[in-house]
């Protein structure tokens, strides 16, 4: 898929990794760690050129996808939340946003 942020058009067949949200069994639903929604969804992407973007996704009917720009530290902070291992180009940004 392709979006556009902020004049920028990424293309997700392009990015250079990919990290699926994690989601947790609720009892009745499978619920976003990221959104903590069952209807709302999150991926991380690295662009070719070595950002990071999320894409919002939702189960809701007439909401469309978007993407957004993240920076390093929110990466990292989105990567250790959901239970991924840290890239090592965000080993530093990683170490300053965890205890």
């Amino acid at each position: 898929m392709r979006y556009r942020i902020d004049g920028t058009v990424v293309d997700t067949d392009k990015a250079t990794a990919h990290w699926d949200e994690a989601r947790r069994w609720d009892g009745h639903n499978h619920i976003s760690v990221a959104t903590g929604s069952q209807w709302d969804h999150e991926d991380l992407y690295r662009s070719r050129k070595g950002r990071y973007y999320v894409v919002h996704s939702s189960q809701w009917e007439g909401r469309l996808d978007s993407a957004e720009w993240i920076s390093r530290e929110e990466a990292a902070r989105w990567l250790l939340a959901n239970d991924h291992a840290i890239p090592t180009d965000l080993a530093e940004a990683a170490d300053a946003v965890s205890e």
